[in-house]
């Protein structure tokens, strides 16, 4: 398959730089096993739910990951952090007029500073003189995606944030889960569905265009996840009684593929996932996805595709932007059922 063909027509007044004012306010797109189209809100979701389904959320938390600092030669660096490896070192990526080279030192705006320590593929390892963690927290500011094309401000700190986030490690939000607050939640619970934890630490890959042709050729960034026992003995227990695992997210949908067994049991464990799903993958662990609209031609809108049926979702993109829907971290949402022809393990 070629990149060009998960590509689709876009105004730009339908990229929702700003969140609305209230999480759950977003509309939301159907897309029921058929093919037919179903326009309603965010808050109609706990409507198509099943007593016994199982929600999984994402409760990474986004990382404070962009830095601005000077070299110790005089120019100017931006920094954006890819993924702390351990407490003083991280693999990042920077832009300056130049390229790091080992040994280069960078006081950062704000305090404190670091040093080149090599390279790994695309990435610059960093080493700080604080714990990664409490300089991010000092000095970094939220790492917008680039498309939004402005500052973050402070309402940002909250709002690029899930209610469930309690795992620093990301740089970048897991947007399905921006649409929920408590009252939904609440109301979730109150239809008999369960609401389970995965981590995956989203990468500043997903920012990153696929630039091969034939996406075969593409390359995923490494991610850490997790699956706690608690969340695979849930999921585990209600497919066995008939019930549908519901995924908040592609990284969710990512996790849970990575570690779902071939006959489909949700196995607990950490690692690192390079997972790339497009259109002829055999989803194991999922069986329905809530999930924003993404940009032409990423890796995200692939693995929608892969899970809708390319034809349908590119075609409900289409009927989306007739609609004015909002796209991207801030926008709205869909909800997708496997295709009726498609089968669960």
């Amino acid at each position: 398959m070629h990149r060009q063909d998960f590509q689709y027509t876009l105004p730009e007044a339908l990229i929702a730089r700003y969140p609305l004012p209230e999480r759950s306010a977003s509309r939301l797109l159907r897309l029921h096993s058929d093919g037919a189209l179903v326009h309603g809100n965010f808050r109609d979701l706990p409507e198509l739910l099943h007593p016994g389904d199982v929600l999984v959320v994402n409760d990474t938390a986004v990382i404070r990951a962009r830095l601005r600092g000077v070299k110790d030669s005089g120019g100017a660096v931006e920094i954006l952090v890819e993924r702390i490896v351990s407490t003083h070192e991280a693999l990042c990526q920077t832009r300056s007029s130049k390229p790091l080279k080992p040994g280069r030192r960078v006081l950062l705006l704000g305090g404190g500073g670091l040093e080149m320590v090599g390279r790994e593929g695309e990435f610059f390892r960093l080493g700080f003189d604080s714990p990664v963690l409490d300089v991010l927290d000092r000095c970094g500011e939220i790492p917008l995606p680039p498309y939004m094309e402005r500052s973050p401000e402070a309402s940002d700190d909250q709002r690029y944030q899930t209610v469930f986030a309690q795992t620093p490690g990301a740089v970048a939000a897991p947007t399905a889960g921006l649409h929920f607050d408590e009252p939904l939640l609440k109301a979730v619970e109150a239809r008999g569905v369960q609401t389970a934890r995965v981590t995956l630490h989203v990468g500043a890959g997903t920012f990153q265009p696929v630039r091969v042709d034939d996406i075969q050729q593409h390359h995923m960034h490494a991610e850490w996840y997790a699956v706690n026992e608690i969340t695979a003995a849930m999921i585990n227990d209600a497919r066995a009684a008939g019930g549908r695992v519901i995924a908040v997210g592609t990284t969710v949908v990512r996790t849970l593929e990575s570690a779902t067994t071939e006959d489909g049991r949700l196995q607990a464990g950490s690692g690192d996932t390079r997972l790339f799903i497009t259109p002829g993958y055999r989803f194991r662990g999922v069986d329905a996805l809530v999930t924003n609209f993404h940009l032409p031609e990423t890796t995200l809108l692939m693995l929608v595709c892969a899970f809708g049926g390319q034809a349908r979702v590119l075609a409900a993109y289409d009927q989306a932007v007739v609609e004015r829907y909002r796209f991207f971290s801030y926008g709205d949402a869909m909800f997708l059922e496997r295709p009726a022809e498609a089968r669960r393990v």
